[in-house]
């Protein structure tokens, strides 16, 4: 099996990650209701922080119901999938200065750097919507946080929510395609 046999292949078996994205889409739900809440800055980003601990157990859940295999054994390729996961957990000391030193702008580095890692995914699930959705929600995100101000930061995981909807819906179409259920 060739590498861009694999990729497909991946894409196909995966659902192109969708169990993983579904579960983004919870927790930045819950990050959405967390930003709406009338208290502090620090403890929004505290609760931002813990409910990032549903992502694994939420996509094993959302995996199997939308029937993806995320464990991809069988592939040549299926643990760069773990690697590049892992790889978002390197930007994280951003994430730690943000919500020390600035802490109202510790969301929109958190959205930023979740929206930036998907980029690698383009090529993994040889899929072009993670390759325009990166920027995109990276360059979405830093204008409205230059544009919000501490009051409205509910807007930046409201927004993300809604990005990883848009993203969702393109990468459907696209394991439609391969998958051939059209």
């Amino acid at each position: 099996m060739d590498v861009t046999q694999s990729r497909n292949n991946l894409s196909v078996i995966s659902k192109n990650g969708i169990g993983f994205l579904l579960s983004a889409v919870v927790i930045w739900a819950i990050i959405t209701i967390i930003f709406l809440q009338p208290i502090e800055i620090h403890s929004k980003n505290i609760y931002m922080l813990f409910s990032t601990g549903l992502m694994f157990p939420l996509s094993v859940g959302m995996s199997a119901l939308i029937k993806a295999d995320w464990r991809l054994k069988n592939n040549p390729l299926g643990n760069l999938g773990l690697y590049l996961n892992l790889a978002q957990l390197i930007y994280f000391p951003i994430l730690f200065w943000g919500i020390i030193k600035s802490p109202n702008d510790a969301i929109v580095f958190f959205a930023i750097i979740t929206g930036a890692h998907f980029f690698p995914y383009g090529w993994f699930y040889n899929a072009k919507p993670f390759y325009v959705m990166a920027p995109v929600i990276s360059v979405a995100i830093m204008g409205l946080g230059l544009y919000l101000n501490g009051d409205n930061l509910w807007v930046i995981p409201l927004s993300m929510t809604l990005l990883l909807l848009l993203l969702i819906s393109w990468l459907s179409i696209d394991y439609k395609k391969k998958a051939g259920k059209e």
